[in-house]
């Protein structure tokens, strides 16, 4: 099974080129009023979750507005409003649909959400943009910067994805006393073996600090024909944002509860070892039209936590 993020013509590749150019373009913009470090410390867990960071019980859970992408397209207030009235605590962005920051905090704040991350292209953590970066996402309130897609060419692949573990713990540093963290988004690509029977994944995260994000993405992790309660344990307290969306041999439209994925493993995990902060729900299947689908997501959430 392939996963949409994983079909060329719908990979956040394209989708997050313009957002990468809206970061720096907006750099000046944010520098210009840009809020202190206490607006990114505000966004701890405690303040939003139903009991507090690492203890059992549910987390505050989010969602990749990537999932709604069309409808955050023709109306991104109204579609942050409906996200809001389904239950949701908070969102992830991917693309800005050029709004600026201070914008797109209004949005969160009249509907009483956080910022539990943004998907922001590696473009956005080089040397040249990082600053403005760190700005635009102070302003938001967000502390999880993390890169969706990394796809290195088949030659010498080893050695760009060790490339990129040195970049990341590079950023790790310079974001660090910011409050902030750096991470990385999984695909099925990213746990099919090189020709030198390497993982991608194992590469990254074996030579990256402990500070840098995991983001395990249940259903692409499945996809790629890996295990995500393996590396949830492989890498404890490295999950602080982690996708659910559902996958299944069987049912290629099964959103969460209805598939293959351990739930309860994977929840038991995240909430002890894993040192999870945020669930984010991202469904991205057809059987639903998208704002129908993550709510119906969210529904079975609470029925699988119930």
């Amino acid at each position: 099974m392939k996963t949409n993020r994983d079909r060329p013509g719908l990979s956040r590749r394209n989708f997050l080129a313009t957002g990468a150019a809206s970061v720096a373009a907006m750099g000046v913009i944010a520098g210009g009023c840009k809020k202190q470090d206490e607006d990114v410390e505000a966004v701890k867990p405690e303040e939003t979750a139903k009991g507090p960071a690492g203890a059992k019980g549910p987390l505050p859970v989010g969602v990749q507005l990537y999932s709604v992408r069309a409808d955050c397209a023709k109306d991104l207030p109204g579609t942050i409003a409906k996200v809001a009235a389904m239950g949701y605590d908070g969102v992830e962005f991917a693309g800005y649909y050029e709004n600026t920051a201070q914008n797109l905090r209004k949005m969160l704040d009249d509907n009483g959400l956080k910022c539990c991350g943004t998907h922001t292209a590696m473009e956005t953590l080089s040397k040249e943009n990082l600053q403005a970066t760190i700005e635009f996402n102070q302003t938001l309130g967000n502390k999880y910067l993390i890169c969706p897609w990394l796809k290195p060419a088949e030659e010498n692949a080893k050695q760009a994805w060790l490339a990129y573990a040195e970049r990341f713990n590079e950023v790790a540093e310079v974001i660090k006393p910011h409050g902030m963290y750096v991470g990385y988004h999984c695909h099925a690509h990213d746990f099919h073996a090189l020709d030198t029977g390497e993982i991608p994944w194992e590469i990254l995260f074996d030579n990256t600090a402990s500070n840098v994000v995991m983001q395990i993405d249940t259903c692409n992790t499945m996809a790629g024909g890996a295990d995500p309660i393996k590396y949830l344990k492989k890498y404890p307290g490295r999950s602080q944002t982690v996708h659910l969306k559902e996958w299944s041999a069987t049912k290629k439209d099964a959103i969460i509860g209805e598939g293959d994925v351990k739930w309860d493993e994977v929840f038991a995990i995240c909430e002890t070892t894993g040192a999870t902060e945020w669930y984010i729900v991202e469904e991205e299947k057809d059987a639903y039209p998208p704002l129908k689908a993550i709510e119906l997501c969210l529904q079975n959430y609470k029925k699988l936590r119930s």
